[in-house]
């Protein structure tokens, strides 16, 4: 068992030094479109204050009056958080308590 284990290790790490060498026919390729969530919108929809929604979800306030003003918009897992917020709020709050 331990050697059918390697075996796929080994193929899984001969696909990916392809795939950077510029092999795309040895991988699958997943690309996730991320829009804009309106910050302010989403906030105001969940009934929460700036304070409130920042200190629910994780968010410094100072951050999220940046995104509100369009001081600064979000980026990296603190926009994918925003979307599942968006979509599934009830998740969120589920898996943070």
């Amino acid at each position: 068992m331990a050697h059918k284990a390697f075996d796929k290790i080994m193929t899984g790490l001969e696909d990916a030094l392809a795939y950077a060498d510029g092999d795309t026919t040895r991988a699958t390729v997943h690309r996730i479109e991320l829009h804009e969530v309106d910050v302010t919108e989403l906030r105001k929809r969940l009934g929460l204050s700036q304070d409130r929604f920042a200190a629910t979800f994780g968010f410094s306030v100072k951050t999220v009056r940046n995104w509100e003003q369009g001081v600064r918009h979000p980026e990296g897992p603190a926009r994918i958080l925003l979307q599942v917020i968006e979509r599934e709020p009830e998740a969120v709050l589920r898996a943070l308590r």
